[in-house]
């Protein structure tokens, strides 16, 4: 969070650079105790007790979290690597994997609540020696077992930028569930709420745009092929839905009416019983929230989250618009900004579109703009998450980290309040399945252009 300083790296066996700047083993280093310690820092005001709970089967421990990217490191790197590396306690091969069938056997998902050993002391030990195992690898590797390890490192430090955003989202879960209404983070109130922008919609011709990752930098497989795809005329709202805007959906009787769901939403609806947003209340005739500040009114100015699929097509049924295509979407984002509301501004909430706050993209001859295209909230897409033209999954473990999944969800873009800034790109494609809600998700609207 504030001020993370990396340690020092071992200078006897480090190769520094003629001219005083740090080589690629220390740049690499660096960055690797930067995100380490980032997640350390989410940790730092939650107790023993709080580290142990899973309030449900898509959340997993805090504990478990710490453990588990360090397994990814530790696998996929040291046991590679690391000549003579020998693990010291083998049975956390099996607790911490999570989906890697390739890798091994693992304890299953919906039990990791059940585990009290190791303690949390223990995974925090775990995390500490597999860090020091990295700084000596990385500060004896000669440039060509640099070159073989560094694209396992960095997309280990993505792969832990995740699983900081799981952490934030399942601890606000865990949270959730307690009457005493426990605070993640302290926020302040602004006295004087913030002025949400008009909603305008802003026009987009038809084009045949390039889709997907350029190849300059880190990304995930599923952001590839690049591939041309014609987007017809779109137009697409200025900024997210409202929870101001979302009340007048529940007022209207939305979650009551066959009519602006899905089939399977409305069953899902049904079944659930929902009525409004996860973490929504009524008290005497007032909407109230469970936030990571704590248990507060429902801000109408704030963009709406914790929606499924479901409910955003629903809402955007209700409007008289759609949700827009992940293809329309990156079209729009093109020339966006990607400033915003990320997880290193601690704020853990999403905060109302301002002139001042957002993502802007100008046309010619044309003010304003899409805000908060970045940061805040996921938006829900149409699309199907799917492989784009040409796609092949690697071989081996590391191939199941998307590839696998491309059933049964949805896509998402622009990330969220509890998304790192270095984390995020144009082309991210984040995916989850239609009814799933603890996510900081939310609603973008769009039109067709005739």
């Amino acid at each position: 969070m504030s001020s993370v300083v990396a340690p020092a790296v071992d200078k006897k066996h480090a190769k520094p650079r003629l001219d005083g700047s740090a080589s690629r083993a220390e740049q690499l280093l660096i960055r690797f105790h930067q995100i380490r310690n980032f997640t350390t820092a989410l940790c730092a005001n939650l107790e023993p007790e709080d580290c142990v709970v899973q309030s449900m089967p898509d959340v997993s421990p805090t504990k478990w979290h710490l453990a588990h990217t360090t397994w990814f490191f530790e696998t996929f790197i040291l046991k590679k690597w690391m000549p003579g590396y020998r693990a010291e306690i083998p049975e956390y091969a099996f607790l911490f994997n999570s989906y890697y069938n390739a890798a091994g056997a693992m304890h299953r998902r919906d039990l990791r609540g059940l585990i009290s050993r190791p303690t949390v002391k223990e995974a925090r030990r775990y995390r500490s020696s597999i860090d020091l195992h990295i700084d000596n690898l990385l500060s004896i590797a000669d440039e060509k077992l640099l070159a073989e390890i560094e694209p396992i490192l960095i997309l280990g430090m993505h792969h832990e930028q995740q699983h900081q955003e799981l952490l934030i989202t399942d601890i606000k879960h865990v949270f959730s569930q307690n009457p005493l209404h426990p605070v993640f983070r302290e926020r302040k109130i602004e006295e004087t709420p913030a002025q949400t922008m008009p909603i305008r919609f802003v026009d987009f011709e038809e084009t045949t745009v390039e889709i997907g990752h350029d190849g300059r930098g880190f990304a995930y497989d599923n952001e590839s092929p690049r591939h041309r795809v014609l987007v017809s005329a779109f137009s697409l709202a200025s900024r997210p839905v409202t929870n101001g805007e979302y009340i007048g959906f529940i007022e209207d009787n939305g979650y009551a009416r066959t009519e602006l769901w899905l089939s399977l939403g409305w069953m899902t609806v049904s079944e659930q019983g929902w009525q409004a947003p996860l973490y929504w209340t009524k008290r005497d005739g007032k909407w109230w929230n469970f936030t990571l500040s704590g248990f507060r009114p429902v801000d109408e100015d704030e963009p709406v989250t914790h929606v499924s699929y479901f409910e955003a097509d629903a809402y955007a049924n209700w409007a008289g618009a759609r949700l827009p295509t992940e293809f329309e979407w990156e079209r729009a984002a093109f020339d966006c900004s990607m400033e915003g509301n990320f997880v290193e501004g601690e704020t853990f909430h999403p905060q109302p579109a301002t002139q001042q706050v957002g993502s802007l993209s100008t046309k010619a001859g044309k003010t304003p703009i899409l805000l908060q295209m970045f940061g805040d909230i996921w938006e829900w897409t149409r699309s199907a998450y799917a492989p784009y033209p040409g796609y092949r999954a690697a071989p081996g473990a590391l191939g199941e980290y998307n590839g696998k999944f491309m059933c049964n969800q949805y896509v998402l873009r622009g990330g969220s309040c509890a998304t790192s800034q270095t984390h995020i790109r144009r082309t991210y494609r984040n995916f989850f399945q239609p009814e799933k809600r603890w996510q900081f998700t939310g609603i973008r609207l769009a039109r067709d252009l005739r």
